[in-house]
């Protein structure tokens, strides 16, 4: 179950949706694209992404997998349904070339007696996917290479093309005459050719010299410089390659409609094909958005975990190189006796981007998309995602934002159980902060005694406390170089953080006064804890620096 039905635009996965739908070959896989939802059952999932990291390896490794000729003719095919319906030459011709693609993906993954299975999954896909060689055939024997009918699709066309090309070869050499005689007199310029006018063949010349050509006069140039007569010498056969032509183009609607008489008994085959067609484009274009952000398939356990190194937010990561940054990676895990995460730390320090990749990389991984973090890391199934972050102000039902809030909560209340990944953002805020902080630890203490999992991001002590104090609830801390005044982006688990209200303060330049006044205001309990966290922050970075230096 997924919470609420913004849940997709509050963790930005339709952008998601939209790069991978940039990488699709047609709009069968767009449509997939469209049709992509979240999972909560691990044996789907598993083959979802098992599909996506094999064709990983296909774009990588090997250069002969057909991906050309990627034609949606369903509706072509659903409209010829009908009785007395023909398909048209350029469907046609797309129809024969789609039909060789899906033989030449059904015939790669085809297994023979020294073929190893390299591809499995996507074999078990084109199993049983009918390739219709007699289709192709019979196609080949009406289209040519350049997808036109042939002179010999039927006797008929072939008799009629016959007489069209002596009747014209007829009149072109008529014409010629004419025009080298007329030429000869002076009434028609030197490098004069006929020319085509409504279908009929014709001299261009000179108004003055009209009358000197006997015949119909067709059509005028836009300057009014040049008539284009038919000579009526050459009317009759004229009228005749009119005739013929319309007898072609009844002979051609002929054998399209044989055709496709031909074709119909085979419809709903060929459509389940182009379904296979469909896939094939989703599952490549979900192979070339994870080799776009590095996206791979990590070790899954069929339970409610995660144990994340170096996870990354993939649209983050997109626009940050974009402005030739660099993107902190995430570690975190979620498990056993710490299975919901309380965030604390300084604003724009990262907090709310946690709790979003989070988001992101579960809902991606659950929807079958290969998702950038380390290899080492593991990755677990969740039943529900509830999410609550943002301003949910509403007009239209009088809500506030904090009313807004505690409708959320109301839900997660109902809804979550051991199965169920929480992210709230800014947990409790939005109201007077002693009431919200206290509806906030009543609400975590029955997500922890429910079992349930979350990241949840917090400014208020009583939450970091709780965390502290109950198994099943963890404290992290966003990291802050406090000499350097500025956020380092890193997620530390397992001590609260500070908000260095008090330095930032400082380093904008409140005055000294407003400072002190504030620091007497909370007391000096409040003021040695914060500088406490802030303290743990720095020896913890210490530390970690020294380990770094040790490995290397």
């Amino acid at each position: 179950m997924i919470y609420p039905d913004s849940f997709e635009q509050k963790i930005d996965f339709q952008k998601v949706r939209q790069l991978i739908a940039d990488r699709c070959l047609s709009t069968l896989g767009e449509e997939k694209v469209d049709e992509m939802q979240f999972s909560s059952s691990f044996d789907e999932i598993q083959i979802l992404l098992s599909q996506t990291e094999e064709f990983v390896r296909i774009k990588r490794e090997e250069d002969n997998f057909p991906l050309d000729s990627f034609f949606d003719l369903r509706p072509v095919l659903r409209r010829i349904k009908a009785a007395g319906s023909w398909i048209d030459l350029s469907a046609l011709s797309e129809l024969r070339r789609s039909l060789l693609t899906i033989n030449g993906i059904v015939g790669f993954f085809s297994l023979d007696d020294e073929k190893e299975v390299k591809y499995p999954n996507l074999m078990l896909l084109a199993e049983n996917v009918i390739t219709f060689p007699e289709i192709t055939k019979k196609i080949d024997q009406i289209l040519d290479s350049f997808g036109q009918i042939r002179d010999n699709a039927s006797p008929n066309l072939s008799t009629i093309r016959r007489e069209l090309t002596r009747t014209m070869n007829s009149i072109s050499g008529s014409l010629n005459s004419i025009l080298r005689k007329a030429q000869a007199e002076g009434y028609v310029d030197k490098d004069v050719t006929p020319s085509m006018r409504d279908g009929r063949l014709v001299i261009p010349v000179n108004p003055s010299h009209k009358r000197k050509i006997k015949g119909i006069v067709h059509d005028e140039s836009a300057s009014g410089k040049t008539v284009f007569i038919e000579p009526s010498e050459v009317v009759e056969a004229n009228n005749r390659i009119r005739e013929l032509e319309s007898e072609e183009r009844r002979e051609i609607i002929k054998i399209l409609t044989d055709f496709t008489n031909f074709l119909r008994p085979n419809l709903s085959e060929l459509l389940e094909s182009y379904e296979f067609l469909a896939k094939i484009d989703f599952i490549q274009a979900k192979a070339s958005f994870a080799i776009f952000t590095g996206g791979i398939k990590p070790p899954m356990e069929n339970a409610q975990m995660l144990d994340w190194a170096h996870a990354i937010h993939p649209l983050l990561d997109i626009a940050l190189k974009k402005q030739n940054r660099k993107l902190v990676p995430l570690d975190i895990t979620l498990e056993g006796s710490k299975r919901i995460l309380v965030i604390s730390g300084p604003n724009a320090g990262g907090k709310s981007v946690c709790l979003k990749t989070v988001g992101l990389l579960q809902y991606m991984v659950q929807c079958g998309v290969l998702i950038p973090l380390k290899e080492n890391s593991t990755v677990g199934v969740f039943d529900d995602i509830f999410i609550d972050i943002g301003d949910e102000q509403s007009i239209e039902n009088d809500l506030s934002t904090y009313s807004s809030h505690l409708m959320n909560m109301k839900y997660f209340d109902r809804w979550c159980n051991s199965k169920s990944l929480l992210l709230i953002d800014e947990f409790g805020s939005g109201t007077e902060p002693q009431i919200g902080a206290a509806i906030a630890e009543a609400l975590l203490d029955r997500f922890n005694k429910r079992e349930s999992f979350g990241v949840i991001t917090t400014h208020y002590q009583n939450l970091k406390h709780f965390a502290n104090e109950n198994e099943g609830v963890v404290n992290g801390a966003m990291l802050y170089d406090r000499h350097e005044m500025k956020p380092l982006f890193q997620l530390s688990i397992g001590n609260p953080g500070s908000s260095f209200a008090v330095e930032i303060a400082r380093n904008i330049g409140l005055p000294e006064s407003v400072i002190s006044d504030a620091s007497t205001i909370v007391g000096s309990d409040y003021i040695n804890m914060d500088k406490y966290l802030q303290d743990i922050s720095r020896d913890k970075r210490y530390w970690e620096r020294k380990r770094d230096e040790i490995r290397r």
